[in-house]
């Protein structure tokens, strides 16, 4: 087994300089699809942003897609974050732009020069989101549903190592949160590694698979 993705040991999260979640230590396998769960204000989101290098990490070791984050220099964490993608509940697409637009506008962020390229990368992750015929919508002619996959396609567009998704489906109706569940599932089984953070717990007993509940300021973890 090599490398984990993600390998935290005795490492301490903060919620504006309040310690809420101290000596977290979690692994998690490349392949590997993890929920945390827990209630609202537990720490579930701030784990995400450690990972992400949006809370700084202090502890013994965090290492995250080949990166240790103890020794992370901020001119560096644009490369982390490309090994990375990334879901949000409330969508944040660019209302002003089309579904290509918003998607053509992370590539060029990201460094992508040959137009081409960009097109069939775009064409690529839309098909595999089920919006192929999409492209040329605005975020306000789709539905809550649709704009979400905008999203996970969004997230696909580097190829991403690691998958991380913030309550993806909290302003979805339960038909519609099956179906972005199922596809993050495709997604995980298609080799990409998933960490979802959820309240969703419905959707957790139709698509099992390992949970980390946060209680106490302590990670209980359904492997362990």
């Amino acid at each position: 087994m090599g490398e984990p993705i993600v390998k935290l040991e005795d490492v301490d999260i903060f919620q504006r300089d309040i310690l809420i979640l101290p000596k977290v230590s979690l692994t998690v396998q490349e392949g590997d699809f993890v929920y945390i769960i827990g209630q609202t204000g537990c720490g579930k989101s701030s784990i995400l942003k450690v990972l992400l290098a949006d809370i700084p990490a202090k502890g013994s070791m965090a290492r995250v897609v080949g990166f240790d984050l103890l020794k992370l220099k901020a001119r560096k964490i644009p490369y982390l974050r490309r090994e990375m993608g990334v879901v949000f509940q409330d969508y944040q697409l660019l209302s002003d732009k089309t579904v290509l637009d918003n998607l053509l506008f992370v590539l060029r962020a990201t460094h992508w020069k040959n137009r081409a390229d960009m097109l069939d990368r775009i064409e690529h992750v839309l098909d595999m989101v089920g919006l192929a015929t999409k492209d040329f919508k605005y975020p306000h002619q789709l539905s809550g549903g649709e704009q979400q996959r905008v999203c996970i396609a969004r997230a696909l567009l580097n190829n991403p190592t690691l998958l991380l998704a913030d309550e993806p489906t909290g302003n979805l109706d339960p038909i519609t949160s099956e179906e972005i569940f199922r596809l993050f599932h495709q997604i995980n089984q298609q080799g990409t590694t998933v960490i979802m953070a959820t309240h969703n717990f419905s959707m957790i007993d139709k698509f099992p698979s390992r949970t980390i509940r946060v209680e106490n300021g302590k990670l209980l973890d359904s492997f362990v």
